[in-house]
């Protein structure tokens, strides 16, 4: 079992670290195109960079036949509902402040966890922790008196930040519930190619066609996101489908986004720069973040 747990947790940081790039390569390619056309492409080029490195059509064909229904759920909840929220909130604030806000999802993961799972429930330890993460969040959102780029819209884009975090949540209790006898990587794999379909779908409608020509940056962040999905989403699968991991526990490992992302966010992009009120709020969620995570060690050592 602690082979188990040390295996679990270098994966869960190198995948988080993975989500942590890609903070600046969306905020490159929005500079080109619109979010759910973006995102659709992305994910769409994810999903069979996954199929092809399977290898095994038919063993793939057999699972996606078998479980159908489940995928195409995953695939319209967590890649399609998760991500439109995702690309139009980043659209709307700094890659920074997003980072910041994605990497508090633990919190609300804990949450739902709590009205999922028998053994993953809410303590007062866990309830403080999650309190801490909530000022946090407070201090970065309410206290920015100084909007950088979009107006009040930014505050439209915190909040549909904030609701993916929910979603985010709901689809790692489906999948750790309701995946078992699935291969992680064709789930990963049927799953971002259904979800971005329909990105690009809405997207026609939404936002028009614009598939270029586009400059060579533009496509260096796509590939670069695209193997970033491929490879993070396909090992956070295979962690939640593993037995006595607790969904809580895992995602503890994503109090590395916001500090990881921030900080390529204030290195890479020339018109973000750390802040008193940033700094303070990552501070704030991290300390929540580690809270959590005692509570969560001590209740799974029972």
């Amino acid at each position: 079992m602690k082979n188990i747990i040390k295996s679990t947790t270098f994966l869960a940081i190198f995948a988080c670290w993975l989500w942590s790039t890609a903070f600046v390569g969306v905020k490159i390619g929005l500079e080109f195109q619109s979010p759910f056309q973006f995102a659709g492409i992305r994910f769409f080029i994810s999903g069979i960079l996954i199929f092809i490195y399977f290898g095994k059509p038919k063993r793939f064909w057999v699972e996606l036949k078998t479980n159908w229904k489940f995928i195409a759920q995953l695939g319209l909840i967590q890649i399609f509902a998760q991500y439109a929220l995702f690309y139009s909130g980043i659209n709307l604030v700094p890659g920074a402040l997003a980072a910041m806000i994605i990497g508090s999802s633990p919190l609300f993961i804990a949450i739902v966890a709590h009205f999922s799972f028998h053994n993953d429930k809410m303590t007062p330890l866990k309830t403080g922790s999650i309190l801490i993460g909530i000022v946090g969040i407070a201090i970065i959102t309410l206290g920015r008196t100084k909007v950088e780029m979009k107006g009040e819209l930014e505050y439209l884009g915190i909040g549909l930040l904030l609701i993916n975090n929910l979603v985010s949540g709901y689809s790692n209790v489906i999948i750790s519930k309701k995946s078992v006898g699935i291969s992680p990587v064709v789930l990963s794999s049927t799953s971002l190619i259904l979800g971005g379909l329909l990105l690009i779908l809405v997207s026609i409608p939404v936002e028009g066609i614009n598939f270029g020509p586009f400059p060579a940056t533009y496509y260096y962040s796509l590939i670069w996101l695209s193997l970033i999905s491929a490879v993070a989403i396909t090992i956070w699968y295979t962690l939640l489908k593993r037995p006595g991991i607790k969904v809580s526990l895992l995602n503890f490992w994503k109090f590395l986004i916001p500090v990881s992302g921030a900080s390529l966010s204030w290195v890479i992009l020339t018109d973000e720069n750390p802040d008193f009120i940033s700094i303070l709020g990552m501070a704030i969620i991290a300390l929540s973040l580690v809270a959590l995570n005692y509570a969560n060690r001590k209740q799974y050592s029972k």
